[in-house]
């Protein structure tokens, strides 16, 4: 026969890994709608999400695509160089938020146009969130500002 003190160790330990399971589980459970995937336009492009998936999305403002319509509504592109997804938000928008520049929106992609309810933008001129700048390097878009500054700078060779 096995000890009590064997027995009540073996209790001790089967109780505290159900309550770490069920804890976990509670958890992750709580996290399921505070959890946004960052997707870039071609991601969207290739495999559009159900209309009920809330996600972030970011790149470029696409140059000649912003429209201020009635009241609050904006709407523009969004690029990442191979990709263009509409967008359409109503509110205001950030001081910083232009065309050409980087963004981040999170919202819902509903009948081919993403409806974001937060819009982000650059913070300075040199800022562009790591999510934007990966999903440009993976399309070869994204130069990084200090080459294009040095390649600016160098002399002219004749």
């Amino acid at each position: 026969m096995k000890s009590l003190k064997k027995k009540r160790r073996i209790q001790i330990i089967v109780v505290t890994f159900v309550a770490l399971a069920l804890s976990t589980a509670l958890i992750g459970y709580a996290m399921r709608d505070g959890i946004n995937f960052f997707r870039s336009p071609s991601q969207v492009a290739e495999a559009p999400p159900q209309p009920t998936e809330t996600f972030r999305i970011g790149g470029l403002v696409e140059e000649g695509t912003l429209v201020r319509g009635q009241g609050e509504t904006v709407t523009f592109n969004v690029t990442d160089g191979a990709a263009s997804i509409p967008v359409s938000y109503t509110g205001l928008l950030p001081d910083l938020f232009e065309e050409g520049q980087g963004m981040v929106g999170q919202g819902r992609y509903v009948d081919g146009t993403f409806e974001a309810f937060e819009i982000l933008a650059k913070h300075d001129e040199s800022y562009m969130p790591k999510e934007v700048i990966e999903a440009l390097q993976e399309q070869g878009v994204y130069v990084e500002p200090d080459a294009a500054d040095a390649s600016d700078a160098a002399p002219a060779t004749n």
